[in-house]
């Protein structure tokens, strides 16, 4: 899923960028997945040696490594390729809002392709329910649970990826669809937490929330925050110049 993803990412990224008029050659593209690639992975285990079972691996080193044995995270992974585009942006020579919007354009795809490889393993199930569709995940004992990796699939994968692609056709000011997206999967995945079994060996954090709550809250108010910050910019570059 993550092998889909990237290759989504790379034609979809070189569509746009084309459309925008942004001199991404097939060179630098291909340079931009890789980049993106190394952030995704390192980040994404990174954080959830970090934010999911910290005390196991200080105790455990070298599981750090064991990525075969599962165990990514969505936050970390995000930290990572920020970081990762934020080196090639400085490498390449490229304004760092002009990677950014194309790349969070089309990550929802890569979400939603990763939420779909959760259902299909049977992993990151819902909590147990009485509605008509719930369903028996054999790693999740004999309750019937919402499908909530599908519910991911749908807020996080097609719904986001439809509002920031009909954004990005949009004239915004720079970093309008990356802060969009960052604000929109916290909302997303704040909302899916509510059907989503939190993690055995976590449990409920602070009162009834999940650490996916814990770690999407601030997404949502940063991006807010960041998309009143950029409009206000605009409005004031636009009064100057009248």
């Amino acid at each position: 899923m993550y092998l889909l993803g990237l290759l989504a990412a790379y034609f979809l990224i070189k569509h746009r960028a084309a459309i925008r008029n942004i001199p991404l050659d097939k060179p630098q593209l291909s340079d931009l997945i890789v980049y993106a690639a190394f952030g995704v992975f390192l980040g994404g285990r990174l954080g959830y040696t970090l934010f999911y079972k910290t005390a196991y691996y200080l105790q455990n080193p070298l599981k750090i490594l064991a990525v075969w044995e599962g165990g990514m995270s969505f936050h970390g992974g995000l930290l990572g390729v920020c970081l990762a585009l934020w080196l090639f942006c400085r490498k390449k020579g490229f304004a760092a809002y002009t990677i950014a919007d194309l790349a969070a354009q089309v990550a929802p795809i890569g979400l939603g392709l990763g939420r779909l490889g959760n259902f299909i393993n049977g992993e990151l199930y819902g909590r147990p329910t009485d509605v008509s569709w719930c369903m028996v995940f054999p790693r999740g004992g004999s309750a019937c649970r919402h499908p909530s990796q599908l519910y991911e699939a749908a807020l996080e994968g097609m719904v986001l990826f439809g509002m920031l692609w009909f954004l990005g056709r949009k004239t915004t000011p720079p970093g309008t669809v990356f802060w969009s997206f960052i604000a929109g999967y916290g909302l997303f995945r704040s909302f899916a937490e509510l059907f989503r079994e939190p993690d055995a060996h976590l449990g409920f954090i602070l009162g009834p929330m999940t650490m996916g709550q814990l770690l999407s809250i601030p997404m949502i108010l940063l991006g807010l925050t960041m998309l009143v910050v950029g409009y206000r910019a605009q409005a004031s570059r636009e009064r100057g110049g009248k």
